[in-house]
C-alpha cells in the first residue's frame, strides 16, 4: 500500500469516470491547480484532500476504502494556522464544510470557546481579533463560517457539542453580546438533531481538557492547538479521541439542566 502512486490513482479514476478536472476540483472545494499538482505527484495530498476528491469522483466504496487506507501513510499531519491565513481562512472553512457534508455524526469538544458552528457573527469576529486579518479577509472568513452553520438544520445529521463551563463565562464580548451568544446556544440546543452538553466546573472528571477536537463520524479527527491544526484518520488515534469525548460526555449536563445553567450565566451578563 505504501508504494501506491496516490495522485496517479486519483487521476486515473477521474479519467476513467470521464470527469473534467475543473469540475472535480470545484466539487472537492480546491483549486484546479492544486488538483493538478496532486494528480501529477508534485503535492502530497492530505487525508482531507483525498476524501474530498474521492467524494467528487463518486467512486465505489471499496475503491474509496482502498485509497483512504493509502492516504493513511500521511494520516497524522499538522498545518500551521499561518499557512491557512496565507491561503485564506475562508477557503479552509469551505474545505471543512465539504467534510461536514459527508458526515452523519459530528462530535465537538471545545474547552476554550463556543464551537464554530454555534458562534454568532460578533463572537466569530471576537475570536479572530488577534489574528491580524484585514477587514476584507475577516468578513470573508465570517461569511464562510456562517454558511457552514446551514448544515445544522439538516435533520438527517446529528451534532453533539461539548463545552466546559468556563467557555460560557469567558468574556470576549461585551456582556450584552455574550448574553446573545448564550441565547443562540440555548436555541440551537432545542433542535432535535443537536445535543449541547456543558461540563460543570465542579463535576468529577477523568480527563484534562487539554485541547479542542472535532470528530467526523468515526473516520477523521481534527485537533486544534494554538499554532496548528492536526488531522488524523489513524484508527487508534480516532478511538483515543472517542474515549476522551465519552468521558467528558459522562460528566456533562444536557437538555433542561444544561439550558438552565446557560440561562443563569446569560442572566448574570444581562444584569451587568
Amino acid at each position: 500500500m505504501r508504494g501506491i502512486d496516490l495522485g496517479g490513482a486519483l487521476r486515473e479514476l477521474r479519467l476513467a469516470g470521464g470527469k473534467e478536472a475543473k469540475a472535480v476540483a470545484r466539487s472537492a472545494a480546491m483549486s484546479p491547480s492544486k488538483l493538478s499538482k496532486i494528480e501529477n505527484g508534485r503535492l502530497a495530498p492530505s487525508v482531507i484532500d483525498v476524501e474530498r476528491i474521492l467524494t467528487a469522483l463518486e467512486v465505489p466504496e471499496e475503491v474509496k476504502a482502498r485509497l483512504a487506507e493509502a492516504a493513511r501513510t500521511i494520516a497524522t499531519e499538522a498545518t500551521a494556522w499561518r499557512i491557512y491565513r496565507r491561503a485564506g481562512l475562508h477557503k479552509h472553512q469551505e474545505e471543512i464544510r465539504a467534510i461536514e457534508a459527508r458526515t452523519r455524526l459530528l462530535r465537538v469538544f471545545q474547552p476554550s470557546c463556543i464551537p464554530g458552528l454555534l458562534q454568532s457573527p460578533e463572537y466569530i469576529r471576537a475570536v479572530q481579533q488577534h489574528s491580524e486579518l484585514t477587514p476584507e479577509v475577516l468578513e470573508k472568513m465570517i461569511g464562510a463560517r456562517l454558511r457552514r452553520q446551514e448544515i445544522l438544520f439538516d435533520r438527517a445529521r446529528a451534532f453533539h457539542f461539548l463545552v466546559t463551563e468556563s467557555v460560557l463565562r469567558w468574556e470576549i464580548l461585551p456582556p450584552s453580546m455574550m448574553a446573545a451568544q448564550l441565547d443562540k446556544l440555548v436555541t440551537m440546543s432545542r433542535l432535535p438533531n443537536i445535543i449541547v452538553g456543558v461540563v460543570p466546573q465542579g463535576a468529577p472528571k477523568a480527563h484534562l481538557p487539554t485541547c479542542s477536537f472535532v470528530m467526523f463520524d468515526s473516520r477523521l479527527v481534527i485537533v486544534e492547538i494554538p499554532h496548528a491544526e492536526i488531522t488524523t484518520s489513524e484508527p487508534k488515534d480516532v478511538d483515543q479521541y472517542a474515549a476522551k469525548f465519552q468521558a467528558f460526555e459522562l460528566a456533562a449536563v444536557t437538555g433542561r439542566e444544561m439550558r438552565s445553567m446557560v440561562e443563569d450565566i446569560r442572566d448574570d451578563f444581562l444584569r451587568r
